[in-house]
């Protein structure tokens, strides 16, 4: 039986993961001394069956070893992917790479792809409505320039006026100007989620991820060598641009975004030209997606499935053309007048409300406060009423 136990060992610890020589201690296999038991029972039968199966199901086998020493730690176990934008952007990489099987350059690019099929209805409800407000784009240019007259005049009345006639043509013609926040309110956060869930993994290091990477960038937590990625990542940003300026030709900012859009990729390229791979893995997928969105909304098929109505072409002369700056404190001053009518309604709603609901609030008087009465003479007219006044009759 040592011999047996002595085997079990020398062969546990061969298994070993990696391999490396094993110094066994000599057991001495002689035979134990005689011992004097009252028992007529042999000493075999000390160790029983059910003892023996227990000490064979102990000893791990070499698959065991093998698969404990090739578990690859989950990012929870390192610290990451807490319940936070960031944690849960990560969380769900970490369950792509390790549930699915993908590698982690696999890994990112589908939930990239996954995350803009997911915001892809916001962009086909705002296509809808710039399409709305740009035919509709040489009436809602005269009701601005009213506006804007009101406003530089100071006249909160007929501002207040124009304005209601504004929501009112808004309203017939089923336009929704703040529908245009929605895909920055959306696409802005996600953005950053990804870009600082991929950095911290890269940072950390997360050991897999140096080893998660494809051709030129097997190591996703260092910075490409040859700039391949940067310059791929700016030149797809490039085209964005250039094919979104071209689909809102007739805007009146037109100019201003086409003069940002040469002057962009030479200032964001020094400054993203150092961020890991894992970053540019996502950047770029990122930017081939919406490469390939705006070709598809571009098709009249695929415009006429979705609902998106046709552009007008509108003549030069209807369409507005000002400065960016001008404009947006033309919009500043706009947008503060526009706070005050709606407190002044919120107020005089509540005035309303309080009246209807109880007793009012108001100061009351006795008297009607509007309606003049004399004033009550004091203790010194009095004394001089008595005196003679010849000249009072005369003056008055």
């Amino acid at each position: 039986m040592f011999l047996w136990v002595n085997a079990a060992a020398v062969r546990h610890n061969s298994s070993q993961i990696p391999v490396e020589r094993v110094s066994v201690p000599v057991v001495d296999i002689s035979p134990p001394p005689p011992v004097l038991v009252s028992s007529p029972e042999p000493a075999s039968a000390v160790l029983t069956q059910p003892a023996i199966e227990h000490v064979t199901d102990a000893v791990p086998t070499a698959a065991e070893v093998l698969q404990a020493a090739t578990r690859e730690t989950s990012l929870t176990e390192l610290g990451l992917a807490q319940y936070t934008p960031v944690g849960m952007v990560q969380n769900f990489l970490d369950s792509m790479h390790l549930d699915l099987g993908l590698p982690w350059w696999g890994a990112i690019v589908v939930a990239t792809v996954f995350v803009r099929l997911a915001v892809f209805p916001v962009i086909v409800s705002t296509q809808k409505e710039a399409a709305k407000t740009h035919n509709l784009l040489p009436e809602m240019t005269k009701i601005n320039s009213r506006l804007d007259e009101a406003v530089e005049s100071g006249d909160k009345v007929k501002f207040a006026k124009i304005y209601s006639e504004m929501n009112l043509f808004q309203k017939e013609h089923d336009v929704k100007n703040r529908s245009g926040f929605l895909v920055p309110m959306l696409q802005g956060p996600i953005f950053m989620s990804f870009f600082l869930a991929l950095r911290e993994m890269a940072h950390l290091p997360v050991p897999s991820l140096q080893t998660g990477g494809m051709l030129w960038f097997p190591d996703l937590t260092a910075v490409d060598p040859f700039y391949i990625l940067p310059l791929a990542s700016t030149g797809t940003m490039f085209l964005i641009m250039q094919l979104g300026i071209k689909s809102n030709i007739d805007s009146p900012y037109g100019q201003a975004l086409k003069n940002m859009s040469r002057i962009m990729p030479f200032l964001v390229f020094p400054l993203t030209m150092n961020f890991p791979a894992a970053v540019f893995t996502y950047w770029l997928t990122s930017n081939c997606f919406s490469l390939g969105q705006l070709a598809l909304l571009r098709h009249p098929s695929v415009k006429y499935i979705l609902g998106i109505p046709e552009r007008i072409q509108h003549p030069p002369s209807n369409l507005p053309r000002q400065n960016m700056i001008e404009s947006m404190m033309k919009s500043w001053r706009k947008a503060q007048l526009v706070m005050e009518m709606e407190e002044k309604e919120r107020r005089t709603k509540n005035q309303l409300d309080v009246t209807d609901n109880g007793p009012s609030s108001f100061q009351t008087f006795d008297h009607n406060p509007l309606e003049q009465t004399p004033p009550v003479p004091s203790a010194k007219d009095k004394e001089a009423g008595g005196k003679a006044r010849p000249w009072k009759d005369t003056i008055g």
